[in-house]
C-alpha cells in the first residue's frame, strides 16, 4: 500500500513498435515525414485562409481552426513519439508528463470532433437556407461555435485527466502504445477502474456519438436539398463543398470510434496501435490533402500563394 501511494515516483515508458532498430529507424523515418508534412500542409491552410480575403467566410474560418487544432493535436503526440523511436533506451514519462500529454490529446481531439459538427451545421445552413446564410451565420456566432468547442474539449479533458490520475500506480509501467492513452494507462492502475470506465464512455459519446448523429443529421437535409436543385452544375457545386468534410468526417470518426466506442474488455494494444498511428500520423497527413483537392477556391488559393512565393525567391535571387 506505501508503495501504491508513491505516485510521485512512477515513470512510465512505451513499448517499442519493434526489437529491430533498423525497423525502429525506418518508422521514425515515416513517422517524421508524416508529422512535417502535416505540419506543413496544414499550416499552408491556415496562412492562405489568413492572407486571402476572398476566403474570409464561415466556412474557410471553421477551415482554419480545424487546421490549427491539428498542428497541435499532431505537436502533442508526434515529437515524444519521435524521441522515443529513436532512443536507443527506453524513454521514460513522468507522472506529470503522462498527465499533461492525456489532456491536451482529449482535449484537441474533443474540439477537433465537435468543431467537424459545427462545420456541418454550416454546411447545412449554406445549402438549406442560402438566403439566410449570412444572417445566420454571423461572426459573432462563428466565434461563439468555436471556442464553444475548445471550451467543451477542454472541460472533458480535464474532468477526465483528474479523475484518471487519481488513481494508485505502483511502479513504473510499460505502456502499451506510443503515447499517453487513456485505456493503455488506465490499466496500469492498481485499483479498480470501473467507474472510470463508464466515465471514459460517457466521454466518448458526448465528443464521437451526439456529434456524429447531428452531422448525419445535417447531411440527410443536405442531400434532400442537394437532390432538389435542378441544374447537374449546381448539385455538383454543393455537393463538392461538402465531400471533403464529409470525408473528414468518416476518417476521423471511424478510427477514434473502434477504440473508444468498444467496450473496454474487448480492447486489444495490437489493434489499438494500429488505429492509434491513422488518427495521430495518417490523419492529420491527409485532412490539408482532402481539402486542397476536393475544394476549387482553397486550391486555387494555394496555387497563388505559391506562384507568389517563387516570384519573391526567383526576385531575391536575381
Amino acid at each position: 500500500m506505501e508503495e501504491g501511494n508513491q505516485t510521485g515516483m512512477v515513470l512510465f515508458h512505451f513499448r517499442p513498435f519493434s526489437k529491430l532498430p533498423e525497423v525502429q529507424m525506418l518508422i521514425f523515418v515515416l513517422f517524421l515525414m508524416m508529422y512535417l508534412v502535416s505540419i506543413g500542409g496544414n499550416m499552408s491552410i491556415v496562412l492562405t485562409i489568413w492572407t486571402n480575403r476572398c476566403l474570409h467566410t464561415p466556412m474557410y474560418f471553421f477551415l482554419a481552426n480545424l487546421a490549427s487544432l491539428e498542428i497541435f493535436y499532431s505537436s502533442t503526440i508526434a515529437p515524444l513519439t519521435l524521441a522515443s523511436i529513436l532512443s536507443t533506451e527506453r524513454t521514460v514519462v513522468s507522472l506529470a508528463g503522462c498527465g499533461a500529454q492525456m489532456f491536451f490529446f482529449i482535449f484537441l481531439g474533443s474540439a477537433d470532433c465537435i468543431l467537424l459538427a459545427v462545420m456541418a451545421y454550416d454546411r447545412f445552413v449554406a445549402i438549406c437556407h442560402p438566403l439566410r446564410y449570412t444572417l445566420i451565420m454571423s461572426w459573432h456566432l462563428c466565434v461563439q461555435l468555436a471556442l464553444g468547442s475548445l471550451l467543451l474539449g477542454f472541460i472533458l479533458a480535464m474532468q477526465l485527466t483528474v479523475l484518471i490520475f487519481q488513481l494508485p500506480f505502483c511502479s513504473s509501467k510499460e505502456i502499451s502504445l506510443f503515447y499517453c492513452d487513456v485505456l493503455p494507462v488506465m490499466r496500469l492502475a492498481c485499483a479498480d477502474t470501473h467507474v472510470h470506465e463508464a466515465t471514459l464512455f460517457v466521454v466518448s459519446v458526448i465528443v464521437l456519438t451526439i456529434p456524429f448523429l447531428l452531422i448525419t443529421l445535417s447531411y440527410v437535409f443536405i442531400v434532400d436539398a442537394i437532390l432538389k436543385i435542378r441544374s447537374a452544375e449546381g448539385r455538383h457545386k454543393a455537393f463538392s463543398t461538402c465531400s471533403s468534410h464529409l470525408t473528414v468526417v468518416l476518417l476521423q470518426y471511424g478510427c477514434t470510434s473502434l477504440i473508444y466506442l468498444c467496450p473496454s474488455s474487448s480492447y486489444s494494444p495490437e489493434r489499438g496501435q494500429v488505429v492509434s498511428v491513422v488518427y495521430t500520423f495518417i490523419t492529420p497527413v491527409l485532412n490539408p490533402l482532402i481539402y486542397s483537392m476536393r475544394n476549387r477556391e482553397l486550391k486555387d488559393a494555394l496555387r497563388r500563394v505559391i506562384m507568389k512565393l517563387v516570384l519573391i525567391q526567383t526576385q531575391e535571387a536575381l
